[in-house]
């Protein structure tokens, strides 16, 4: 498959207010429509010592291009699970947003970063205004219980698992015991095998379950590897980016890959970039294209200098027909950017 992509830069579209609240960054948002069609975003937004709350913020569309106001806090850490004692921050981090129609409600997928570390929540919507808490993610295989997770974000629809299970899905990055903070040091990432490396995942739930009662989401009973690290780029690891949109060629999202930057007068650090991956749509397990160059990549000042420099982190895309999308992703740790693409895709 062949795939024809075109980009633009749309600039900075969020920024710290000033406030306690956004001191340390606002970044990372979910994006998506309320029922009557206004454009709604969930920035993260970081204050001292690491503490992140997820806001809601609504698009005013002109003429002259989008602009967001402020409106309040969703979600702030409140439960055992999103909030620790010890230094290096706690709270809700990162949301992803989608709107699942046989279900009738918005769910947000986000990272509790609490006592045992990050871990994947749940909570859920009928308004895209006001939610409501599931609670952490619970897998079958007890192993994933014990280990840091993120990049949560739904399939909008149900989709087979690998037994042939109809199933709600949704990605998910199982994260190495060993990493610090939320992040592996560089030289144990470059040692290990590519294949115990971070990566994309897909989590299913029985769809059978989840349409009893909405609390089902929260038991995954499958999950699978779909996306291994790159020979060109991505090497170190990869995870979800915006949740995937339906497409006639497929399930297209913007994914993340990280790889090592030398820095001047030695040492190095990681550097985040932007990708397309393409799954099948009854079986999204089933990968038809991933990007072999990242169409995204840390080239603007606020891109290259922030909280965490050299970081683009696409989480929320806006469709607005087949093939135009704009992307929404984390400029530096430190602002939220947009981006126009075009994507065609071909069959060769």
């Amino acid at each position: 498959m062949r795939v024809n992509l075109t980009y633009q830069r749309c600039g900075i579209v969020l920024a710290p207010d000033g406030s306690l609240l956004e001191a340390e960054g606002v970044l990372n948002p979910g994006i998506v429509r309320d029922r009557g069609g206004t454009l709604l975003m969930y920035p993260r937004m970081v204050a001292p010592g690491n503490v992140s709350r997820v806001g809601l913020a609504r698009a005013v569309e002109s003429a002259n291009g989008i602009a967001f106001e402020r409106e309040g806090v969703v979600l702030e850490p409140r439960k055992g699970y999103e909030r620790r004692s010890v230094a290096g921050g706690y709270g809700c981090e990162d949301p992803r947003v989608t709107f699942i129609p046989r279900l009738d409600v918005y769910v947000l997928a986000y990272t509790a970063f609490g006592p045992e570390g990050p871990r994947i929540a749940l909570a859920i919507s009928s308004d895209a205004h006001a939610w409501t808490r599931l609670g952490l993610i619970e897998f079958a295989d007890d192993a994933f219980n014990y280990v840091p997770n993120k990049d949560g974000a739904f399939f909008p629809e149900i989709v087979s698992s690998p037994r042939g299970v109809p199933s709600f899905a949704f990605y998910h990055r199982p994260m190495l015991k060993s990493n610090v903070e939320g992040q592996a040091p560089i030289p144990l990432l470059l040692a290990m095998p590519a294949e115990r490396r971070e990566v994309m995942c897909i989590a299913y739930v029985a769809a059978e379950r989840a349409l009893r009662d909405v609390d089902g989401l929260r038991f995954v009973m499958e999950s699978v590897r779909v996306l291994e690290v790159g020979e060109r780029w991505g090497r170190l690891k990869n995870g979800a980016g915006t949740p995937p949109v339906k497409t006639s060629a497929g399930w297209l999202s913007v994914f993340h890959g990280v790889d090592s930057l030398e820095r001047p007068g030695g040492g190095a650090s990681l550097h985040y970039r932007a990708g397309l991956v393409l799954h099948d749509l009854e079986r999204p397990h089933e990968v038809l294209y991933r990007s072999e160059e990242p169409f995204l990549r840390p080239q603007t000042p606020e891109e290259r200098l922030g909280i965490v420099n050299d970081v683009v982190f696409p989480t929320g895309i806006d469709p607005l027909d087949e093939g135009r999308y704009d992307l929404y992703y984390g400029a530096a740790d430190a602002k939220v950017a947009r981006a126009r693409i075009e994507v065609a895709f071909q069959d060769t």
